[in-house]
């Protein structure tokens, strides 16, 4: 357990899925300011995302392996950042918190819906009935981030 290896038992983590997440310096930016342990996620070494309260794990690169060891080191009341629907319903099922690029927490009552949603529309899109774009990301959608993550860990703070 990595809180164990830093010596930071009974510590909040920030469990972070690192792959095309596009908050990931504003996820570390908020956990340095809490002096939270961050976990960045991915199947490759990233870059630039070093620091004392960093680590990172690279995962093997199959389907699943990085949101499998997150689901594995995860405990109750750590946090996960991801945009990862199915991943997000995994996490909020051992009892972390959730949020996703939007700011936005999952929750026990909204996952279901949101993973409803999410087959529906990819159900639409293999059948081609809807054609998808990627909104774009700036500066509106990282201060919702921010703000989001901000309330989220105090949240959390407050509950342990």
């Amino acid at each position: 357990m990595l809180a164990i290896e830093w010596g930071l038992e009974n510590r909040l983590q920030i469990y972070i899925d690192g792959d095309a997440c596009p908050v990931k310096q504003e996820s570390l930016k908020v956990a340095a300011r809490h002096a939270l342990q961050v976990v960045l996620v991915s199947n490759q070494w990233l870059r630039g995302v070093d620091g004392p309260l960093v680590r990172q794990h690279v995962a093997p690169n199959t389907p699943d392996a990085a949101d499998d060891w997150i689901v594995e080191q995860i405990l109750p009341g750590d946090i996960c950042v991801t945009a990862d629907i199915p991943l997000a319903a995994r996490v909020i099922k051992k009892g972390a918190a959730c949020i996703g690029m939007n700011g936005k927490p999952f929750t026990e009552a909204s996952i279901g819906d949101v993973l409803a949603t999410r087959n529906l529309l990819t159900q639409l899109r293999e059948q081609g009935a809807i054609n998808s774009q990627s909104a774009g990301f700036g500066k509106r959608e990282r201060s919702s981030f921010l703000n989001g993550f901000e309330q989220m860990i105090q949240a959390v703070k407050r509950k342990g």
